[in-house]
This record gives structure tokens, C-alpha cells and sequence, in this order.
């Protein structure tokens, strides 16, 4: 045996015979079955196999129903010009004034406004892209023909009247004398019950047009329900 301080190992280990490790295939052959490897898809395949989220977007949205809510809220607002010489119809009546619309159609500032509310609420484009002030077949016509085609669309939807609240702003004429006619010729366009319309006016207390009679404007608040 020969000594060394860094190695003890007798010379007859070398002479001994290489020691023979089996083959991979023989190593795989004598594991249990529980034990042995499973051969999984790369990571090309899985990705081929698997759609993708800008793939499967589109699908999702084809597949999705369009939303109903059971109810719709819509604010329509109009304002026109007073000139002497035309008459001042409001509602649908013929307020006695010195001076009324100068308009495309018979200028109703509070129908208008009525008409473009129950479009908002319907998500419909607003009443000069239906009723465009460009068509000659509406000059000088009168608005109640707009509020019949907002009410019908309003009904095709599946909807109806649940309340409506309009503030007319003016300096003059006083609409005190004129208020319950124009709300019941309102509730008659729309065929809705008075308990679910409301009609207020107010003054601009002097302030620009408005305030100054030059102008007339309104707004308008609209809730539909789901028939």
C-alpha cells in the first residue's frame, strides 16, 4: 500500500474490472410504472391549441347579449331666438306675445326640448340630425308632428312615460294664465296621465337674452320605464 498524506487507496482498486452503469433505456425499463416519466406537449403545441385573449375577444362579444335596462332617464335643453312679426307657440299653444320664433319649423322651444329628452333616454341621435332644419319638408311645420315620431319610437322600444319634469326660462310673457293648457296639450301628445308631467317657469331676472326678451329656453327631464 503505498502512503501518502493526501490518498490511502490500495493499487489493486485500479487493476479492478470498470464498473459497467446501465443504459438509460434499461433504467427507465426497471422503475415501477407509477414512477416513470409521462411525456407532456411542448410549449409550441400548447400555445397552438390554446386561443389567445385578442382571439377569443371577439367571440366574447359576438356571444354577448346586448344590455336592456328597465328604465331610461334623458335631459333635453333648446333655446330660440324672439323676433317680431312671428307668432310664440309654446306646447303646442299660441301664446299672445309681441314678438315669437324665428325657426325652421314652428320653433316650439318646449317641444323641442320634450323630443330631444325622450331621444337621450332611448340613446336615438338628437332631434336636428331626425328632423334636420336643412329638409324643406320641414319648414314652418308644426312640432307636434316631432313629439308623435318621439312617442312611437318610445313605444317600439318598449318603453313609456314614467314621469317628465320641464322648466321653461323667459322674462316674458307671464306663462302664469297660459301653464295648465300647455301641460294638458303636453299630456295629450305624449298620452301620459298630468300626475306624471310637470311644467314650471322661471325668469332670467334681466340677465342676457333670456333676461332681456330676445330669447326663450328650456329643459327638459324624462324617466321611461320598461312596459
Amino acid at each position: 500500500m503505498t502512503t501518502s498524506p493526501y490518498c490511502t487507496t490500495p493499487k489493486s482498486f485500479y487493476k479492478q474490472a470498470p464498473v459497467r452503469l446501465p443504459s438509460a433505456c434499461a433504467f427507465l425499463h426497471a422503475l415501477p410504472s407509477s414512477s416513470k416519466f409521462i411525456a407532456r406537449p411542448s410549449s409550441t403545441a400548447v400555445a397552438a391549441a390554446t386561443p389567445s385573449a385578442v382571439d377569443a375577444e371577439p367571440q366574447k362579444k359576438a356571444d354577448a347579449a346586448p344590455k336592456v335596462l328597465p328604465f331610461g332617464v334623458g335631459h333635453g335643453f333648446d333655446l330660440h331666438r324672439l323676433e317680431p312679426g312671428y307668432p310664440l307657440i309654446i306646447g303646442g299653444i299660441n301664446i299672445p306675445h309681441d314678438r315669437g320664433w324665428e325657426a325652421h319649423s314652428d320653433g316650439d322651444v318646449l317641444l323641442h326640448c320634450v323630443v330631444d329628452a325622450i331621444l337621450g333616454a332611448l340613446g336615438l341621435p338628437d332631434i336636428g340630425q331626425i328632423f334636420p332644419d336643412t329638409d324643406p319638408k320641414w319648414k314652418g311645420g308644426a312640432s307636434s308632428v316631432f313629439m308623435k315620431e318621439a312617442v312611437r319610437l318610445m313605444h317600439e322600444a318598449g318603453y313609456e312615460l314614467g314621469n317628465l319634469d320641464a322648466t321653461l326660462i323667459l322674462q316674458r310673457p307671464k306663462l302664469s294664465p297660459h301653464k295648465e293648457t300647455i301641460r294638458s296639450n303636453l299630456c295629450v301628445l305624449l298620452g301620459a296621465d298630468p300626475s306624471v308631467v310637470n311644467l314650471k317657469a322661471k325668469t332670467h331676472e334681466k340677465v342676457d337674452s333670456l333676461g332681456e326678451n330676445r330669447s326663450i329656453a328650456a329643459h327638459t327631464v324624462v324617466l321611461l320605464m320598461k312596459k
